[in-house]
């Protein structure tokens, strides 16, 4: 008797392997086979996306909060090209998104014949954005590619992999792979440094008096080591994408507050004898494009060699994985590192001042970030959009206990936050999700807001409507000195909720934040709520548009 088990059964089956339970995206007729044997299987949750560009963010959203893979079905040819922003914002954000896209029948593939939905390269135009990209040109390597992507998809450097997989494979008859019995992902593992190696950090670590510690996205399983070196009298900050990898509440971790456009901390990285970046780009955007001037003895741990010198240059370059160096290093210098006395005093003080400092600049909304944090759980996930409040405090200091609980559009691309939210909300148990957008943001996609209600997630998306894009109107201040195409006209958000009996909250004065958005969350499932901005009061310039010239 002939097998019915079929390339799309392979694939749901696959997938359930792998420990995914939740995956986003469309029904197509290039996908019906993978997607019907997703439904007939009943093993993993499919949340229906209403575009493969919200379908790629949620997978993305999905992957930072639970740690495993996110899974994005999209259709072919225009399909596929939708959710090319998405795959963009995981790259960046070094999220493992695996890619599942359907492609026209075999024999017509790459031969412009015109077959529906008959792109022209799309293997190309997905290896261009991908980590990764492959096709599965038979059904026996169905199992071989789809394990590749996986687990290149989970190996550092992680990112986004795409997978075309013909029509006519899906439906195709094969025999079971008796390896999905007791499948484990075939995950690279990551390099531990030389005891040479770990002996010469440790050594330039501990002639140090005034160490600080740049941790990055690539070091959020080093969290408990990170303390320690806290413990021990380092500073610390962050970059925005390595956010609570130790608790931000901890009284030397001044988190985001990176220092750009800020004296008050360049100033301070003058006194800096050491400054060991842990899993970090230290990325332009945070830098000011790599101006801002750090301290010049920086010794660099990176999983990917390629990251050494490429942005900032070093004194020493450590290959390994961030976990496993900061334990090395940790049980090297345990007990003997000693800092300048006054030292880790020094950095508390500075945190302390340069949030104040940072706080006096933003006006009425200088209470929202303290208001937000006193009613918000501790779990809570924090997502943001590209807004002006979370370019100031929702990024820089609004403090984060969890690195799985920060999640936001790393590439600063605008209208992401409401799907990375559906992600990271679909991931997050029964802790909250809370989305910070802008109104410009919010309404670029605003279809996937009926995403959310028909998944019945436990959200609050908050918008900060201003009625225009804030970041860009400032941006035009500071390069330009006016302003064009930046006002926008929308619908009323109340009337929009009430399309859905979302329960909808209005804050119109800066003191009732708090309690708007308290009331927000005591409800279960999706409320909105939304701060008018124009009665608040305009939004001022902030770190580094501020500054004179």
């Amino acid at each position: 008797m002939a097998s019915e088990y079929t390339v799309g059964d392979l694939v749901a089956e696959f997938l359930a392997a792998c420990g995914v339970t939740t995956v986003f995206g469309i029904a197509s007729v290039h996908n019906i086979p993978m997607l019907d044997a997703i439904g007939r299987r009943n093993a993993i949750r499919f949340m229906m996306a209403r575009g493969e560009l919200g379908g790629a963010h949620m997978a993305d959203g999905y992957a930072r909060v639970n740690g495993g893979l996110g899974v994005i079905f999209s259709s072919t040819g225009p399909g596929a090209a939708n959710a090319v922003g998405g795959l963009i914002e995981a790259r960046f954000a070094g999220s493992p998104v695996l890619h599942i896209t359907g492609q026209t029948a075999t024999r017509y593939a790459d031969r412009e014949t015109g077959t529906v939905h008959d792109a022209y390269d799309q293997l190309g135009m997905m290896a261009s954005v991908s980590k990764a990209a492959y096709r599965i040109r038979s059904p026996q390597n169905a199992i071989g590619v789809l394990t590749r992507a996986a687990s290149e998809a989970l190996s550092a450097p992680m990112g986004p992999v795409s997978v075309e997989v013909p029509i006519d494979l899906q439906r195709q008859n094969i025999e079971r792979p008796a390896i999905l019995d007791n499948f484990v992902l075939p995950l690279a593992q990551p390099r531990t440094p030389s005891g040479a190696e770990l002996d010469e950090l440790a050594a330039r670590v501990m002639a140090a008096k005034r160490p600080l510690l740049w941790l990055g996205n690539g070091a959020k399983q080093a969290g408990s080591a990170a303390a320690k070196l806290l413990d021990m009298g380092f500073g610390m900050v962050s970059s925005f994408n390595g956010r609570g990898t130790v608790p931000e509440d901890h009284p030397r971790n001044m988190g985001g507050l990176t220092g750009n456009g800020m004296p008050l901390i360049t100033d301070f990285y003058k006194t800096v004898d050491l400054c060991l970046v842990v899993g970090c780009r230290l990325r332009g955007h945070e830098t000011g494009d790599m101006n801002l001037k750090l301290p010049e003895n920086i010794i660099q741990v990176d999983s990917n060699p390629a990251a050494n010198g490429r942005t900032y240059p070093n004194q020493y370059f450590v290959c390994g994985d961030a976990k496993a160096t900061l334990e090395g290093l940790v049980s090297r210098i345990e007990d003997k590192l000693r800092v300048a006395p006054g030292y880790p005093d020094e950095f508390a003080a500075l945190k302390r001042a340069a949030q104040q400092e940072f706080i006096s600049t933003l006006g009425a909304y200088g209470t929202f970030s303290e208001q937000l944090r006193g009613v918000m759980p501790r779990d809570a996930i924090w997502v943001r959009d590209v807004t002006q409040n979370n370019t100031t405090w929702g990024n820089r200091i609004f403090p984060i206990y969890n690195p799985q609980q920060n999640v936001y559009p790393v590439g600063a691309g605008i209208g992401q936050g409401l799907q990375l939210g559906i992600g990271a909300a679909a991931a997050a148990g029964e802790r909250k999700t809370v989305v910070m957008t802008g109104d410009g943001g919010f309404f670029l996609n605003v279809g996937e807001l009926w995403t959310a209600v028909q998944e019945k997630l436990d959200m609050v998306v908050i918008v900060m409507n201003d009625r225009g894009y804030g970041v860009i109107k400032r941006i035009q201040d500071a390069t330009q000195g006016r302003r064009f195409y930046a006002d926008l006209q929308s619908p009323e958000i109340s009337k929009l909720a009430a399309l859905s009996d979302i329960p909808y909250f209005r804050c119109e004065r800066a003191e009732t934040f708090g309690a708007t958005v308290a009331e927000a969350l005591a409800i279960k499932g999706l409320t909105m709520v939304e701060v008018d901005m124009t009665a608040v009061g305009e939004f001022p310039p902030y770190y580094p548009f501020n500054q004179k010239p």
